[in-house]
């Protein structure tokens, strides 16, 4: 029996929504007791007062095996994973070729239980190749592992293909997580409509495009009775929509990205394409309703939305540049800027980054109670730095956080009781 207790720690409880000063005994890889106070006992170790949550449960974490092993590895994922407190990354099933077959799948579980540090939850493809065209076998890819079904990015135009996808995913109670865009009118858009996507000459698309897509999922989820998450609400335009599904008692839950909590689209400034992701940034006014949504509960998680690009993918123009942005290091930091404007509380950071994430998907992390997986993460979040892009684990070095100033750093990670990153004590 292996026994490991981490005392003097700020506990960040996002169950209780709470904060304290406490200890955590972990025996065999489990969480064996929660109690308050500091208890110096042989052996035990000092946080010193840092903070000590529930390790992140990431939705949404693009890993580019296999196919483009050059964007990202398991391997180099994991590691990013780790240093940024992320002890699971909850898949995409959009890679090259798509997630779409059981086989697919196994080849995907397997390279991740040799290579990354920390745990895999993959989600396997709603479609066919992404196409929108036939529906994968969903309960064979159940059976393989898949925790949920997602096109990803892609919207499938044909609403008949979708209202069939939806009905077999409710008979084998699996979960879709769908992207909430109109395609019509954000093809090919770079920025959001307003005045500034007019002054600097772009592509734009209109907010409402978000509104109108999560209304017909949103139908669809009524007519079919399917338990559905969508992927990123950034507008305010979509959260009445999104409150109306939830009264209703549809199984609706939502959630965003930390670019989008953090960002606006003010920051695209001089066409620097490190800040082109999708859906593209918002107003301050969207950014600002979107997190008090997450404040308030209505909207429920909160992601990186880990993708990476390569340098000759961003070093194009605005418009054809390939969009998204590294996160899983920056996840955490970007968090604290949150935190620090007094925007959301600890304990409310990690019921969206953490608790959350893990109840959607039926997973037994994300919690700070005795018999909880021990996936911990211990932080400093007042800890000053400025982020070099290329001291970052991840492969591709595409985040829009580059030389900027961030404060919170991770200073230890455990996943099953065993140290995966950084040190304590």
């Amino acid at each position: 029996m292996t026994e490991l207790r981490l005392t003097n720690a700020r506990l960040i409880d996002p169950e209780a929504g709470s904060e304290r000063l406490g200890t955590v005994t972990i025996r065999d890889g489990v969480l064996a007791a929660v109690d308050d106070g500091v208890s110096m006992a042989p052996g035990a170790i000092d946080c010193r007062g840092k903070c000590l949550a529930p390790g992140i449960v990431d939705i949404g974490v693009k890993v580019c095996e296999p196919g483009e092993r050059h964007k990202e590895s398991f391997r180099s994922a994991g590691r990013a994973a780790a240093a940024g407190g992320v002890t699971t990354m909850v898949t995409r099933a959009d890679t090259l070729p798509v997630i779409d077959t059981p086989e697919t799948l196994e080849f995907v579980t397997r390279r991740a239980a040799q290579d990354s540090p920390v745990r895999i939850a993959p989600m396997a493809a709603l479609t066919k190749g992404r196409a929108g065209r036939e529906m994968v076998e969903i309960g064979f890819l159940q059976d393989a592992g898949a925790v949920a079904f997602s096109d990803g990015d892609t919207v499938t135009t044909d609403t008949k293909v979708l209202s069939r996808a939806f009905t077999y995913a409710r008979s084998l109670g699996a979960l879709v997580i769908g992207h909430v865009q109109e395609p019509g009118l954000s093809a090919g858009a770079a920025v959001t409509s307003g005045k500034f996507a007019s002054l600097k000459g772009l592509p734009a698309v209109s907010p409402m495009a978000e509104r109108m897509g999560l209304d017909r999922d949103i139908a669809l989820v009524e007519m079919t009775g399917v338990k559905y998450h969508a992927d990123q609400i950034t507008t305010r335009r979509a959260l009445p929509a999104l409150q109306r599904a939830k009264a209703n008692g549809f199984d609706v839950t939502a959630g965003t990205s930390i670019h989008h909590l953090t960002l606006n689209l003010l920051d695209v400034g001089e066409y620097r394409t490190f800040f082109k992701i999708k859906p593209p940034l918002r107003s301050e006014t969207d950014r600002l309703a979107v997190v008090e949504a997450v404040a308030s509960g209505l909207v429920d998680t909160i992601s990186s939305m880990h993708t990476p690009q390569d340098e000759e993918s961003k070093r194009l123009p605005f418009e054809e540049a390939a969009s998204g942005a590294v996160g899983l290091e920056t996840l955490l930091p970007a968090a604290m800027r949150l935190y620090h404007a007094e925007l959301l509380t600890l304990p409310q950071l990690f019921r969206a980054m953490a608790l959350n994430p893990a109840k959607r998907l039926g997973l037994p992390q994300g919690r700070l109670s005795p018999g909880a997986p021990a996936d911990l993460v211990l932080f400093d979040p007042d800890a000053p730095f400025v982020l070099d892009r290329f001291t970052l684990q991840s492969k591709s070095k595409n985040t829009p956080f580059d030389g900027q100033r961030m404060e919170g750093r991770v200073l230890a990670t455990w996943v099953s009781g065993a140290l995966v990153h950084g040190s304590a004590g």
